[in-house]
C-alpha cells in the first residue's frame, strides 16, 4: 500500500499533529468520563505515522505499536519520546498492561470476523483491570458509499487525496485512494486500493462481550464531514469497553 509504503512521509503534511488536537481532546473527555480511575497508560494499536499520538502524549505515557516499519519511522521522528514498537494489531503480545488500549484510526483493516475477534483480543489482555478499551468504527447500519479529499501543502510540496468508499460485500467496502503529489511543481499520481471492514452494530456488540465487560457507543459523526465531497454525514461512533 503506497500511503503505509513509499508514501508514509507525506502523512505529516496532509494531517499535521495540530489538526488531531480537537479530536484528541473530545476522546480524552469521554475516556475520563467513563474512567473508574485515574488513566495514565495507553498503548495505540495501529498508530500509524503517529498523529494522534502528538496529542495523546499530552495526557498520557503511550507506546505505539503499527505494522508498517515506513509508518513508524515517521512517528518516531515526530515523537522522539514515545516507544513505538513494529507488530500486527491481531498477534502482538507485549507481556504489558496499560490504563488503555486505543484503536481510533484502524480498526477497519479488520476485514473479517476473525481479524475482528483477534484484534480486540490483542486489545483486551494488554488492559489492565479496571482499564478501558476504545474503538473508533462505522457500523453497517449507518455507513454509505461516499467521497472525500484533502489538500495541504509545505514548501514545494503540493499533496491531494481523493478517497472513494464504497460497498462491496455484506462485511466489507472498498476505499480507492488516489493521490496528486507535486514536488517542485512536478506531479506524480498513486493510487491505493484498499478492503476494509463493514460489521453491524450486533456483531460489534456479540464480538466485544467475548472480551470485555460493559461497553457503551458514544456519536461521533462529525469529526471527517468536512472533507466530505457530498451532502451529509460521515458517521462514526467511539465504542468504549471496560475491562
Amino acid at each position: 500500500m503506497n500511503i503505509y509504503e513509499n508514501l508514509a512521509w507525506i502523512e505529516p503534511i496532509i494531517a499535521p499533529p495540530e489538526e488531531y488536537a480537537e479530536e484528541v481532546e473530545r476522546y480524552v473527555k469521554v475516556l475520563k468520563d467513563h474512567a473508574a480511575r485515574e488513566l495514565k497508560t495507553m498503548l495505540h494499536l495501529g498508530c500509524g505515522a503517529g498523529g494522534h499520538d502528538s496529542q495523546f502524549k499530552k495526557h498520557f505515557e503511550v507506546t505505539g505499536v503499527d505494522i508498517s516499519e515506513e509508518m513508524l519511522n515517521v512517528a518516531k521522528e515526530n515523537n522522539p519520546e514515545i516507544t513505538y514498537l513494529h507488530g500486527d494489531m491481531r498477534t502482538v503480545d507485549l507481556n504489558r498492561q496499560f490504563d488503555i488500549v486505543a484503536i481510533p484510526d484502524s480498526i477497519m483493516y479488520m476485514n473479517t470476523v476473525e481479524d475482528l475477534h483477534a484484534a480486540i483480543q490483542t486489545a483486551s489482555k494488554h488492559v489492565k483491570p479496571g482499564g478501558l478499551m476504545f474503538f473508533i468504527i462505522h457500523t453497517k447500519e449507518d455507513f454509505q458509499n461516499n467521497n472525500f479529499s484533502y489538500t495541504a501543502e509545505k514548501e514545494d510540496i503540493h499533496v491531494t487525496i481523493l478517497e472513494n468508499n464504497h460497498i462491496n460485500s455484506d462485511n466489507t467496502y472498498e476505499a480507492t485512494m488516489i493521490y496528486l503529489l507535486r514536488e517542485n511543481g512536478k506531479l506524480s499520481i498513486h493510487h491505493d486500493v484498499h478492503l476494509l471492514g463493514l460489521f453491524s452494530h450486533k456483531t460489534w456488540v456479540d464480538t466485544l462481550a467475548t472480551y470485555t465487560k460493559e461497553t457503551r457507543f458514544v456519536d461521533m459523526n462529525d469529526l471527517y464531514d468536512a472533507n466530505l465531497l457530498e451532502e451529509g454525514e460521515y458517521k462514526l461512533k467511539m465504542v468504549i469497553s471496560k475491562c
